[in-house]
């Protein structure tokens, strides 16, 4: 059971963070021999933090290149870091042998120009001498992203590379428990926030004002690290959900619906939609379309079990065409979606019809991803919600808890009238 604390504490054990580094470390050694590869390099941030449990400011990230990490054979992880910054991981991050802790050579994308080649060759020695030394040399280099500027010079240093992210992704989709405390935390955090956005919510604000209230809100909470988006969408932008916010005042009877779309605690992070009506009760029309909505979401929650299959969870929603008339499933992508959450908000399993009727994926415990569904009347207004959960052998876990049987209501003023002036 979670402790939703946010802190550590002497007397009651909650995150192991110890456990949690071994068993991330341990996990990706695991897959990436089981893919009979000598050694990972790693460039996405959510492997790199996977393995060496280190955290870079936020202009670092979705950068591949500016930092990197190695796991060669049996040998503990190596770190190349942006410039100096190596300093702060040797002081905060022990685990990490110092020796290992490098600087990085980077070429931003090509961003240095002509000296984008020089960057590389720099780049690609490193990684040459770093598998020989862990006596991997020659051995199947598994990598995770490929720059076009990697591909000559792993050409010429007769690098055998090959898919590394297959094997990060199988070994990110299995939590252990210490992940699973985490992503309880996220749900945690996740339904005080939408507590705090019902409370806050009322008809003048902008779509932009609510987001930065919620955002506020987040960055006070220990442990915060970033927080990807808060989408706040309202009227007719709601429905077709174009997953954003603006400027747009919200005016009394707007549905409005507030998405946590990777608030980071710890690394870990969120997806968590819910759906809400400023000033009045939502119409019959409304009701009935989060109704179905709503149904689609627990088809799809009901059939998750260990041992099943992705295609037995998109199964229980209607086509693209049943639903809204589209030619394609891939037409409505995310429409009707599940989607694996861990360090990143794309952990497997991804689920659609668009792919898992015909490519199913097992769902196994300790697996932790959100299902989400939405409806409406376009460019009018459309509901969209959403459920985090954890995958146990006897059971499924929801790690959100804010009420979702209905839409929220939010300040109903008494005799509202639907109907127009003089109830028309």
């Amino acid at each position: 059971m979670a402790s939703f604390g946010a802190v550590g504490l002497d007397w009651q054990q909650r995150v192991n963070w110890d456990r949690l580094r071994k068993y991330r470390l341990e996990r990706a050694r695991e897959r990436m021999k089981a893919h009979g590869l000598g050694a990972l390099l790693l460039m996405y941030d959510e492997n790199v933090r996977y393995v060496t449990s280190t955290l870079t400011p936020g202009w670092n990230r979705l950068k591949p290149g500016l930092r990197y990490a190695m796991l060669c054979g049996d040998d503990a992880p190596i770190l190349f870091e942006q410039g100096d910054i190596g300093m702060q991981i040797e002081r905060h991050s022990p685990w990490i042998p110092k020796q290992n802790v490098r600087w990085s050579y980077a070429w931003i994308k090509g961003a240095a120009g002509p000296a984008s080649t020089q960057q590389v060759k720099k780049f690609t020695a490193a990684v040459v001498q770093e598998m020989k030394k862990a006596g991997v040399g020659g051995m199947k280099l598994g990598v995770d992203f490929v720059d076009i500027n990697m591909l000559q010079a792993f050409k010429d240093a007769k690098i055998d590379w090959t898919d590394g992210m297959t094997p990060m992704m199988e070994a990110r989709a299995v939590k252990n428990e210490d992940e699973q405390e985490c992503m309880r935390m996220v749900g945690a955090i996740g339904d005080a926030a939408h507590w705090e956005c019902m409370k806050f919510l009322k008809p003048g604000l902008t779509e932009n004002q609510v987001t930065a209230h919620i955002m506020q809100f987040l960055y006070s909470i220990p442990g915060m690290e970033d927080v990807e988006d808060v989408i706040v969408s309202s009227g007719p932008n709601t429905w077709p959900n174009w997953r954003n916010f603006s400027d747009r005042i919200i005016k009394p009877g707007d549905i409005v619906f507030m998405d946590l779309a990777a608030l980071t605690w710890n690394g870990y992070k969120s997806c968590y939609y819910r759906t809400y009506c400023v000033g009045k009760e939502p119409s019959r029309e409304q009701k009935d379309v989060y109704a179905t909505a709503l149904k689609w979401l627990y088809d799809a929650i009901k059939a998750v079990k260990a041992g099943t299959t992705t295609r037995e969870i998109a199964s229980k929603w209607p086509s693209a065409q049943e639903a809204w008339g589209y030619k394609e499933e891939d037409q409505a992508a995310a429409n009707l979606w599940g989607h694996g959450l861990g360090l990143a908000q794309y952990d497997q399993p991804v689920i659609s019809r668009i792919w898992s009727l015909d490519h199913p994926v097992e769902i196994k415990p300790g697996m932790v991803f959100a299902l989400e569904t939405q409806h409406g009347k376009p460019f009018q207004w459309g509901v969209r919600i959403e459920e985090m959960l954890i995958v146990h052998p006897d059971r499924t876990e929801l790690i959100s808890h804010f009420p979702v049987e209905q839409i929220t209501v939010v300040d109903p003023m008494p005799g509202y009238s639907t109907l127009g002036i003089g109830g028309v």
